[in-house]
């Protein structure tokens, strides 16, 4: 099979929780751990970091993945979902797995994939944890898919375990309430291993302290250490709190002997989208008009990106906006500008909502555009109404981002 075909069959025939939704989510590990002994476990010989939270974990495990870049490691980086193309969710030093190393590698183990129907997910983790492990990575940042508890990540013993904060997504999977999720995220925290929680929370405080304490886990909450006055070219207001949460899990580590320098983590933030690729966090795409993508999605993210919006100085907003069909739009929609112009647009993927209905229900909330066949269309038309003087501001869904980027 070729690269695309590989793709294809990646995404086609195996469930894939972006694109499909709950049918791909999976109630146990018991997929993971078959295939990981099916590949003489490969995450046993190098060192891990794992990421989970609601939000900031992308942003989180970049950072982090940077600033270990530039003290001298060989780090691999594990993300998802990808924006524009699948090998951006495995990367070593910031550039991606090749595409001889995804095709050979489902081409060696297709036959077990298909015996056993392993999801795309868990595929992905094995092929992941393989690759560090061939080209023998000093440590590897892995960020959780979703939750932590069942997730296909979760089978790792890290270096330090970290949450960046709990917020109400995935309900569907994970509870609707702070503290269930709380456990379900907590669920990555090991026997005897740190963990660094990004924000205490009243609801979700006791969850972790009670989940270390099981596992007899140091636990440290990042927003109560002294503040650091580091920046970063990551440059979200949002982002304030990440560094928190990395600069504190990147202490754990100079206390585990990593020889890690000021130097290091000054220049490796301010470097993260250079060392490692990341893309669509306040992402400013243009400058007459200032034009401006951002992956924020569900309640949590978007008070940062409509916070950071309302700082900006402009004459008129356009906003490029789309969703998936399972997004409870009641839960984000207050957040939202109504002196905007909307241009309503669906992703192009089955999980999409339609650009007519989302435009139907933001109006009946006094939030007034157009419907566009397409995500390019919408931003097509946003760029020809808008003047040197305005802001357009392009999300909704990461799918929305990855159209335009």
């Amino acid at each position: 099979m070729t690269y695309n075909d590989t793709l294809d069959w990646m995404f086609s025939q195996l469930p894939m929780y972006q694109r499909q939704g709950k049918s791909a989510y999976k109630v146990d590990l018991s997929n993971t751990v078959l295939l990981i002994n099916h590949l003489n476990n490969p995450h046993q010989h190098f060192k891990t970091i794992h990421v989970a939270g609601t939000n900031g974990k992308g942003s989180s495990s970049h950072m982090l993945a940077s600033v270990l870049q530039e003290a001298g490691y060989k780090v691999g980086l594990y993300t998802s979902p990808h924006l524009k193309d699948f090998r951006e969710r495995i990367k070593i030093n910031g550039n991606e797995v090749s595409e001889g190393f995804v095709t050979g590698f489902i081409k060696r183990n297709k036959s077990f994939f298909e015996a056993n129907q392993l999801s795309f997910f868990e595929m992905t983790v094995g092929m992941a944890f393989q690759y560090f492990y061939e080209e023998k990575v000093d440590v590897a940042i892995i960020e959780v898919g979703l939750g932590g508890r069942l997730d296909s990540t979760n089978i790792i013993t890290p270096e330090v375990s970290v949450i960046t904060n709990i917020g109400l997504d995935h309900t569907q999977f994970l509870g609707n309430t702070l503290e269930t999720i709380a456990f379900e995220k907590g669920g990555i925290i090991k026997p005897n291993v740190p963990v660094v929680i990004g924000e205490t929370q009243k609801e979700t405080k006791p969850v972790f302290i009670e989940l270390a304490t099981r596992n007899s886990s140091n636990i440290i909450f990042a927003d109560q250490q002294l503040p650091n006055n580091y920046l970063s070219d990551l440059i979200g207001d949002y982002q304030v709190k990440n560094i928190q949460t990395v600069v504190t899990v990147l202490k754990i580590l100079q206390q585990k002997s990593y020889t890690i320098s000021e130097n290091n983590i000054e220049k490796g933030l301010l470097k993260v989208i250079k060392n490692t690729g990341l893309l669509g966090r306040w992402q400013i795409l243009n400058r007459e008009p200032k034009v401006v993508c951002d992956t924020g999605h569900n309640r949590e993210g978007l008070i940062y990106v409509m916070k950071q919006l309302s700082n900006e100085v402009y004459n008129n907003l356009h906003i490029v906006f789309g969703v998936v069909n399972d997004k409870d739009l009641s839960s984000i929609i207050d957040l939202l500008p109504k002196t905007a112009t909307y241009y309503f647009c669906k992703p192009n993927i089955s999980r999409g909502l339609g650009a007519d209905e989302l435009r139907r229900v933001f109006s009946e909330y006094d939030l007034h555009g157009d419907a566009y066949s397409s995500v390019d269309e919408a931003y097509k038309q946003a760029k020809e109404m808008a003047c040197a003087d305005d802001f357009i501001f392009i999300g909704g869904s990461t799918f929305v981002v990855a159209e335009i980027i």
